[in-house]
């Protein structure tokens, strides 16, 4: 585990701090690879089950169950155990989850509701402690990087999405192919996870958060209106993301008329085209500021669904799942970055729009599959271009917070100020150089 010793000499520190950026982005891509096993192989689960839209959108709603209900606490959570031993833990249970998954799908319908459940428990934690730490890296760095990050994730959906086109080509059986990635997440990441920073919030040099009178609680993050704002940019890119990553296959099955390997390879264009856009969004952040960002990337969402949705050809279909990949890429990170500005309260507010967000990317398929049942699947996911025009006018709310002066040590390594502050303060990006990072 690095830890980022104080007298370290700074050649050290940099070893050790590309480290973790390396072992955040293979934690991330486990998770992406988690997610997109088990959705790759949803034609021949609902067909195996005999599900209509309606039902298959009940049994998504089993994740929503088990990822809400907990996500309040996770921020309590991760600050109890920190990122590393929560990220362990949760990936442990990501993997008994996805066997459980296999095992129902041969033995036992029921086991597989079970499965979700406990799978949406686990990533919503593994959400909230890898972006804690991711937000730690990027802080010590001093320039963006949580896009790139969740480019990582989406490097592990398009593999697994990949992989899933070949094992529905080869026929390859659901059950071996989902218990297999379950293993191979069981034993990656907790190795992975050895290299994470030793305590990455708050960051070393920031000054104690206020400490609240002696019986009373601090401040609630979900109290902050920013916070909450925030949250709900979350929640709409996320419904985008998660309806492509959940409907895109099988509504190209469905109003095409095409094959399951066809339907999964329109799933790996969107998954690919998230990645495209996560691995760009860095520079177009610098260039243009969050709120910049946010609003092009919710334009872009919105024409691509609608072409999507209505195209009349599978070629325009194809073209609008493409859009709607690159332009879902960006709000989640960006939204989870801007709620780290801080580092003493990054945590609590990271669970907070994490726990929102969270809302729109397991809430977001079930509620299409309710619409689906009564005016078809295609129209059905105009719903998403409807959240994502709703985000526009709030994406004010992720400019970058004002620095507070934080209190520093002799014995104590001065952090990076967020990159954000960099871009409008140069003074900042000559003092984070001067101090070799």
């Amino acid at each position: 585990m690095t830890s980022l010793d104080p007298a370290a000499t700074p050649d050290l520190r940099r070893r050790e701090l590309a480290g973790a950026v390396r072992a955040t982005y293979a934690v991330f891509a486990c998770l992406g690879l988690a997610g997109a096993t088990w959705a790759s192989r949803l034609p021949q689960i609902s067909a195996r089950l005999d599900l209509d839209p309606a039902s298959l959108g009940l049994m998504l709603l089993m994740m929503a169950v088990g990822g809400v209900a907990v996500l309040p606490l996770a921020g309590a959570a991760v600050t109890r155990l920190g990122p590393r031993r929560a990220v362990t833990v949760v990936a442990v249970l990501v993997a008994v989850a996805l066997g459980a998954l296999a095992l129902g799908y041969v033995l036992w319908a029921p086991l597989m509701a079970g499965g979700l459940v406990l799978l949406g428990t686990a990533t919503g934690f593994w959400d909230v402690a890898v972006t804690v730490h991711a937000a730690a890296v990027e802080r010590r760095l001093g320039r963006s990087l949580m896009p790139r990050f969740f480019a990582g994730f989406s490097l592990g959906t398009v593999a697994g999405a990949c992989l899933g086109v070949l094992m529905s080509a080869w026929r390859f059986p659901v059950s071996l192919h989902i218990g297999g990635i379950a293993v191979l997440i069981a034993l990656v990441t907790p190795a992975a996870t050895r290299r994470f920073l030793s305590e990455p919030a708050p960051a070393p040099g920031d000054s104690p958060a206020p400490q609240p009178a002696a019986g009373r609680p601090g401040p609630s993050p979900w109290r902050d209106p920013r916070t909450v704002v925030i949250g709900l940019i979350a929640l709409a890119f996320a419904m985008a993301e998660g309806a492509g990553s959940n409907w895109i296959s099988l509504t190209v099955i469905d109003r095409h008329h095409t094959s399951a390997t066809v339907g999964t390879l329109a799933y790996a264009t969107f998954l690919s085209s998230v990645t495209l856009g996560r691995s760009l969004g860095s520079v177009i952040v610098d260039r243009v500021g969050r709120p910049g960002a946010l609003r092009a990337a919710a334009v872009a969402t919105v024409i691509g669904v609608v072409l999507f949705a209505l195209g009349p050809s599978p070629w325009t279909t194809f073209a609008g799942a493409l859009l709607w990949g690159t332009g879902a890429a960006l709000g989640f990170p960006i939204a989870l970055s801007a709620g780290a500005d801080e580092p003493v309260h990054a945590t609590g507010r990271v669970s907070v729009i994490t726990s929102i967000g969270y809302c729109g990317f397991v809430g977001g398929p079930p509620l299409i599959g309710f619409l689906a049942g009564r005016i078809a699947l295609a129209p059905a996911l105009l719903v998403v271009a409807v959240f994502m025009a709703g985000s526009v006018p709030l994406a004010r709310a992720a400019r970058p917070t004002p620095l507070i002066p934080r209190a520093t040590a002799d014995n104590v390594i001065p952090v990076a100020p967020s990159p954000e502050h960099i871009k409008e303060n140069p003074r900042a990006k000559q003092s984070a150089h001067d101090r070799g990072q």
